[in-house]
């Protein structure tokens, strides 16, 4: 099978969620034995990789895409809705590169806006192939703080709206993702569900699992309200006279960090191994986000022997349960501060079962050798029905 892989962008070469979803999703769909073609960018100026650089990359000169298309993102100057209008720009540059392809490919994945000039086309009556689209956190059409992100969500529904209504299909991480699409005006029909992955590499040996001396929370990400970080930042400051450490990873403001002694920040984290070795050093993640797809974030700590603590929202129920950790009602001080004390008040051997059980389910569930063969029989059941 032919796959028409559109994203804006791959790990390492732009940064983010999305990006390192679509890197797993080229990799692990072409060694399922799919011939997989490319559309991804980086941003203006940036270095472009070539074919040999980005298979290396992903596959470490063992295999290789089918093909690659490598473009740069437009940039302009800020105004409200640039990135809107880049990203239809970027669309359309997609689509020139694309149009004479359009026959060779069984299914087109698009992540985001990548595809939008196509599904324009589409609806004024261009024949394409089954297309399949993925908006990760559907954050557009969630709750939010603050009004910098009330005017991005603004600005984004519609043409986020456009765009999935207009494909053939819509993917969905499940859980509370799913019934957001489906109250936005998706058929159930058209919803795909599939959970992402962790790579094998990241999973921790359930014999090498220990506790600290001192309970140790971690938190990564970037600084965003949307995050909960605020509330975060109240919780752990109400906590400063207990005994507890808490390590952030991310690039924080200095007028934004919190100057107690138990509070370590690390910066901003490129090499993965350096990430594993801090969220080794840790107990429990905690993510009170506001909104959320599917966290990469929650997937890596989980693999290293991590328990959760994370608000119930998008598909974080999927990975977070009693069992290895707390779903929190809500993003507000007291809740997470609640959820923390429960923690720090556990004995040594409930918490490491917690901690065991996050590999566990991440062995059982979350595989991506596992979830790219079920993307692929997803896919093969709509266009084969």
């Amino acid at each position: 099978m032919k796959v028409l892989l559109i994203t804006d962008g791959i790990m390492p070469y732009v940064t983010g969620g999305m990006q390192k979803h679509s890197a797993y999703l080229a990799k692990y769909l072409t060694r399922s034995g799919l011939k997989v073609t490319l559309v991804h960018c980086v941003e203006k100026n940036d270095h472009m990789p070539s074919d040999v650089e980005v298979n290396k990359s992903l596959f470490n000169g063992e295999m290789r895409l089918h093909e690659i298309l490598t473009l740069q993102f437009p940039k302009s100057i800020y105004f409200p809705g640039h990135y809107i209008n880049n990203s239809y720009k970027y669309s359309k540059l997609v689509y020139e590169k694309i149009i004479d392809k359009l026959n060779e490919f069984d299914f087109i994945y698009i992540k985001g806006f990548s595809g939008w000039k196509l599904l324009k086309e589409k609806k004024y009556g261009l024949k394409t192939p089954p297309i399949g689209i993925k908006f990760h956190g559907m954050n557009m059409f969630l709750p939010t703080k603050g009004i910098k992100s009330n005017l991005n969500q603004f600005l984004l529904r519609k043409p986020a709206l456009f765009n999935m209504l207009t494909s053939d299909y819509v993917f969905s991480y499940g859980g509370k993702v799913t019934d957001v699409i489906f109250n936005i005006g998706i058929a159930k029909d058209r919803i795909i569900e599939i959970p992402t992955g962790i790579e094998n590499q990241w999973i921790k040996e359930l014999n090498l699992i220990e506790s600290k001396e001192e309970i140790q929370f971690l938190f990564v990400g970037r600084f965003d309200v949307v995050k909960g970080i605020k509330e975060l930042n109240q919780a752990i400051y109400s906590l400063r006279h207990q005994k507890f450490k808490f390590h952030f990873i991310g690039p924080f403001p200095k007028k934004n960090q919190i100057t107690i002694n138990q509070v370590h920040y690390h910066g901003y984290v490129g090499d993965p191994d350096y990430i594993k070795d801090i969220m080794d050093q840790s107990d429990v993640l905690v993510l009170p986000s506001y909104s959320e797809g599917m966290p990469n974030v929650i997937l890596e700590a989980m693999a290293r022997g991590l328990a959760i603590i994370a608000t119930d929202v998008g598909a974080n129920s999927l990975m977070v349960c009693k069992d290895n950790g707390v779903l929190l009602n809500n993003s507000n001080l007291i809740t997470i501060k609640k959820a923390m004390e429960y923690f720090m008040s556990m004995d040594e051997k409930k918490l490491l079962t917690k901690k065991k059980r996050s590999i566990e389910k991440i062995k059982n569930s979350f595989s991506w050798n596992e979830i790219a063969k079920e993307i692929i029989n997803k896919i093969k059941s709509k266009i084969n029905p």
